[in-house]
């Protein structure tokens, strides 16, 4: 039995400072700006300059979040930062950011689902506070896929951009929540027979090079649909709630087709779907906190709000958690 429960107390977020619009992308690739909304919804996304790092996006969202929720960073015990593009093979980005907030207690590390990392990240994070491992965790989903793309392909340099987005969850004691705030399920997933449908063809122990993003597009959105469906019902139905309870679906910001094609099969109505991806573009694991932080600037995401996240990305990895904001 679970006798600690998870909140989430504060949301912050860290763009670069270039925007990239689709006029410009075009420049660079033989593509249009109609081509690129028409078959993903991106308008514009932002890329990180040479003097921005994954860990310098990590701490900005980080300092933003402790804002939010009115924490001292030196009340964190634990610092998890959700990233397949960090700053180097190793350290893990999280001690980066531990050194950059000045706290030297506690644990640091990194987590690396790819497109899930923010939902794998929470989760890991949930089940520290549970089992009393921490008290208050930074959550950050932070990339500068920029630094990995074939910017000669235009079938994926297109599709991606930077930035970060932090979360602080703080451990109540059972029956201590506020207002029952708090994580109420989580569901995580993957199936390793499907790593050539998108993945980076460098490694330390393969190539010894970085790398570049491949990824064979149809495939990605065949499973993507069916799994992310399939998981958010098996996250709902563990909750006791349905469709029609959930105030606000936040998803993983991939393809606008992809979004809209999971709506339509779980019956959930479009208002309630956050979608930033025509302003974000797909930003692996900082889509997540960048959606829920474009969604509380636009005053669609209230204190109590039944939510739902969810995502999917290469491994295959794939996951959801249901919270009550």
């Amino acid at each position: 039995m679970y006798m600690r429960h998870s909140v989430v107390t504060g949301l912050g977020i860290q763009l670069p400072k270039r925007v990239m619009t689709n006029a410009e992308m075009s420049k660079l690739v033989d593509t249009t700006d109609e081509w690129i909304v028409e078959r993903t919804g991106i308008r514009q996304r932002y890329i990180a300059g040479d003097d921005e790092r994954t860990s310098d996006l990590a701490i900005g969202a980080a300092r933003a979040a402790l804002a939010d929720a009115g924490t001292d960073a030196g009340e964190i015990d634990l610092i998890i930062v959700a990233t397949s593009t960090p700053d180097n093979t190793f350290p893990a980005t999280a001690t980066a950011v531990q050194a950059g907030l000045g706290i030297t207690h506690g644990a640091a590390f990194d987590v690396q689902a790819v497109c899930s990392g923010f939902v794998y990240a929470l989760t890991v994070a949930d089940s520290f506070i549970r089992c009393g491992q921490a008290h208050n965790v930074l959550v950050i989903g932070a990339e500068t896929f920029s630094r990995i793309l074939d910017w000669q392909d235009r079938t994926t340099c297109v599709l991606f951009g930077d930035g970060a987005g932090a979360v602080v969850v703080k451990g109540y004691e059972a029956g201590q929540a506020p207002g029952d705030r708090g994580i109420i399920a989580c569901k995580l997933r993957s199936d390793g027979r499907h790593k050539e449908k998108l993945y980076v063809d460098g490694g330390p122990s393969s190539t010894g090079t970085v790398g570049y993003l491949r990824m064979e597009g149809r495939e990605v959105f065949k499973h993507a649909v069916t799994n992310i469906a399939s998981v958010m019902q098996e996250t709902m139905d563990e909750a006791g709630v349905g469709v029609a309870d959930i105030d606000l679906f936040v998803p993983h910001q991939a393809n606008v087709r992809i979004l809209d094609g999971t709506a339509r099969k779980l019956g959930i109505d479009p208002d309630r779907v956050v979608v930033t991806v025509d302003k974000h573009g797909n930003t692996s694991a900082a889509s997540i906190p960048l959606a829920l932080g474009e969604a509380k600037a636009q005053g669609r995401l209230h204190r109590g709000d039944l939510v739902l996240l969810e995502a999917m990305g290469g491994g295959f990895t794939w996951g959801a958690v249901l919270l009550r904001w």
